[in-house]
């Protein structure tokens, strides 16, 4: 079998030889001609940047960490520890391929990239709250406009609903941090929730929308009201992510595509 090794270029968790030297020991021809497997080594966020890209299975593999703010890994499959095993049985097929829907951005009419897992707009560090419109458009005579003033807004998927998503659960006691709570959605669903916000508002109706989902199908558009520094992450590979401004429109919407990540019986213990 062969397969690609794909990690953080910038600061990897652990060293591609170490890696390389697992995968041939296994009996797996590592190579960037045409693999039918990718073994990525890292962290949600290295997992979310892969997944948005490559087409090709994908075996999600975190590495484990004391330090309190190194990545939870979420969405590993196995850990680095148990890779021998689970490269065995890969070998073996003893393993099975789930599909993640993506969701594909635009801005003013022209394709940035495709999320796998969550796409956001946020405050940037010159700038106080963001002042904004979200239009969703969510199937079924669904629609209606969230009007927000807030640190910004997250749009995921099923498969990035554990993290920035969920930081609303990580509060949920009000006075203190409870990091390992999450809220997952269903594979026919994405997730909509304002960061932070002071104000929110539904159209007329009185809502004051915090987080809540729509049926998959559903489209988005989100407006700034007023200038700031405002940045959307999660679509391409950059620490100071798209600058926004006012005028401009990011629509979001479900993509052709998916993400195919490989699922084992070992799990990700």
């Amino acid at each position: 079998m062969r397969a690609s090794i794909l990690i953080d270029p910038e600061r990897p968790k652990v060293k591609r030889a170490t890696v390389l030297r697992m995968l041939e020991e296994a009996g797996l021809k590592v190579t960037q001609t045409r693999p039918e497997i990718g073994v990525v080594v890292g962290g949600d966020g290295v997992f979310s940047d892969y997944g948005r890209l490559i087409s090709i299975p994908l075996l999600f593999v975190a590495v484990r960490s004391t330090e309190p703010t190194a990545s939870k890994g979420y969405l590993a499959e196995v850990r680095f520890d148990r890779l021998r095993e689970a490269l065995e049985e890969i070998k073996r097929k003893r393993y099975t391929v789930v599909e993640y829907r993506r969701l594909r951005v635009e801005i003013n009419g022209v394709v940035r990239g495709e999320v796998f897992t969550d796409v956001y707009l946020e405050k940037g560090g010159d700038s106080n709250c963001l002042r904004y419109h979200l239009d969703v458009q969510g199937g079924k005579g669904r629609t209606f406009t969230d009007s927000a003033i807030a640190n910004g807004v997250i749009i995921c998927t099923s498969a990035g609903s554990t993290g920035y998503y969920s930081y609303v659960d990580r509060l949920r006691r009000g006075d203190r941090l409870e990091p390992d709570r999450y809220t997952q959605i269903g594979r026919d669903e994405v997730g909509v929730c304002h960061i932070a916000p002071v104000l929110t508002a539904r159209d007329d109706t009185g809502k004051a929308p915090l987080r809540y989902t729509v049926p998959w199908g559903a489209s988005f558009r989100l407006r700034l009201t007023r200038d700031a520094d405002a940045r959307l992450f999660g679509v391409i590979k950059s620490r100071n992510g798209i600058r926004v401004r006012v005028g401009d429109s990011i629509d979001v919407g479900p993509s052709p595509n998916t993400t195919r990540v490989i699922k084992l019986a070992l799990g990700a213990g």
